[in-house]
């Protein structure tokens, strides 16, 4: 489940970047790519964001995380790059 964790926390920085760019280079230069982009890259992100904290609940019981760590974890994924910090310093 640690593997599947891992690839969750990299799909979700990335997506959580996508939605950044899209929100702050697309939507002044083409208003219409915007609309187009924000539903399919915002569901994305929401799907994978929830699985991100699910998955972080489910294994800080699993492998009996200290409450710090599992509150780490859980800060990162609001945090830009935060995502790629903890797969690479905690996982």
């Amino acid at each position: 489940m640690l593997k599947l964790f891992k690839a969750i926390a990299i799909l979700e920085g990335i997506s959580y970047l996508a939605l950044f760019g899209n929100m702050l280079f697309i939507k002044h230069n083409n208003p219409e790519l915007y609309h187009t982009l924000l539903f399919p890259i915002g569901m994305a992100h929401g799907v994978l964001f929830i699985s991100y904290i699910i998955l972080a609940i489910m294994l800080k019981f699993e492998l009996e995380w200290p409450a710090k760590k599992f509150a780490i974890i859980g800060v990162a994924s609001v945090l830009p790059f935060g995502t790629f910090y903890v797969e690479k310093k905690y996982l």
